[in-house]
């Protein structure tokens, strides 16, 4: 005869697991707590204006308070570029460049440049998110060798951007690729270093935020000095931590003429309040005086595109309309609604460009 089994304790739940129906657990739900919390967010430099006039000042403003915000940017200094190779390929030359964005801090992104096209050309700085860094849009593999099919998530976008006639220059975020921590790089390729230099950037009261954007300010001045960039027709492009970082960037640098954001715009409470982020995507205080869509409101009337997948997982898509039609609000009192676009795709988070590529050449002309 069989021994009857042994019943088995339901697994520990927590101290209070016990005592279910006493209390209300609500109380206890830090995700509960922090949206009751943003509710309560004054949001004082939220879009309230009727007309271009009152919108323009409202853009001064939140522009003032949102440098304050990422920390403040240092005084400009020299570049000192260096192109470390030229590599030519059939449509493109790829050169490797380095230039310094502040004072003992380098940068180092791929510059691509179209063949048999007229210069100067529009270019477009391409901005990648989490992953290997610049090698991961600029089509290069995990060997160091030069893809022969576009890789997945980033699918190579500024080899696209180049392919399709615009001067590209893919920078490399910091804390990925090369601009990481001995540590991060002993773990492999894919291992960023955001912590710990986003969480230091917090304890100097600055911002990964902060400091990204300024390399994007300086690499506008880089391309300046370009023969064959029109300085007139910068845009500005990136996905996930990218498409952070192009939509703060867009907002606080006049000279670009345009953007095409991918996998990010949201809102903060659906997203980075309540969804796991890394430490790069946080600036303190920051509801209390805006929205993402704000953000996403200073670069008009200038042109912008925004893309998301249905089944984004950290980018909810419901949220990407609710912000988009409020970034068309902004557009609407500008008289610049020609100037915004959207797609959303069926797929998760990765970048589309589908319909991205041809707004950025409708308006910058490539």
């Amino acid at each position: 005869m069989k021994r009857a089994r042994a019943q088995q304790k339901p697994a520990y739940g927590g101290a209070l697991a016990k005592f279910e129906g006493r209390y209300d657990p609500e109380l206890f739900d830090s995700l509960a707590w922090t949206r009751r919390r943003y509710e309560e967010m004054p949001r004082q430099l939220a879009f309230r204006a009727r007309n271009r006039r009152e919108a323009l000042a409202w853009q001064r403003r939140l522009r003032a308070k949102l440098v304050e915000l990422l920390g403040g940017f240092p005084a400009r200094t020299p570049l000192r570029p260096q192109v470390l190779e030229v590599k030519e390929f059939p449509a493109f030359t790829r050169e490797s460049v380095i230039f310094e964005s502040r004072p003992g801090l380098g940068v180092f992104g791929y510059f691509f440049v179209p063949k048999n096209r007229p210069h100067p050309r529009p270019a477009l700085i391409c901005v990648p998110g989490h992953g290997r860094g610049a090698d991961d849009i600029a089509g290069i593999d995990e060997k160091g060798q030069d893809r022969t099919e576009k890789g997945p998530y980033q699918y190579d976008f500024a080899v696209q951007a180049a392919e399709r006639g615009f001067a590209a220059f893919a920078i490399e975020p910091l804390g990925f690729g090369c601009r990481r921590d001995p540590a991060s790089r002993r773990r492999g390729l894919g291992q960023s270093s955001c912590q710990p230099a986003a969480g230091a950037a917090l304890l100097f009261g600055e911002t990964m935020t902060g400091w990204r954007v300024w390399d994007v300010i300086r690499t506008v001045d880089y391309l300046e000095t370009r023969s064959e960039v029109d300085s007139r027709r910068i845009g500005l492009m990136g996905i996930s931590g990218g498409g952070t970082i192009t939509t703060f960037g867009a907002a606080l640098e006049p000279r670009i003429a345009a953007a095409l954001v991918s996998g990010y715009l949201n809102t903060f409470r659906d997203s980075i309040l309540s969804i796991s982020h890394c430490m790069d995507n946080y600036v303190p205080g920051i509801l209390h005086w805006c929205e993402m869509h704000d953000v996403a409101g200073l670069i008009a009337p200038r042109p912008l595109f925004c893309e998301s997948g249905e089944k984004d997982d950290i980018f909810p898509v419901e949220a990407f309309r609710r912000s988009f039609s409020e970034v068309q609000k902004i557009y609407r009192i500008f008289g610049a609604e020609e100037n915004l676009g959207s797609e959303i795709f069926p797929k998760g988070h990765e970048f589309s460009g589908r319909l991205g590529f041809p707004f950025l050449e409708k308006h910058l002309g490539a």
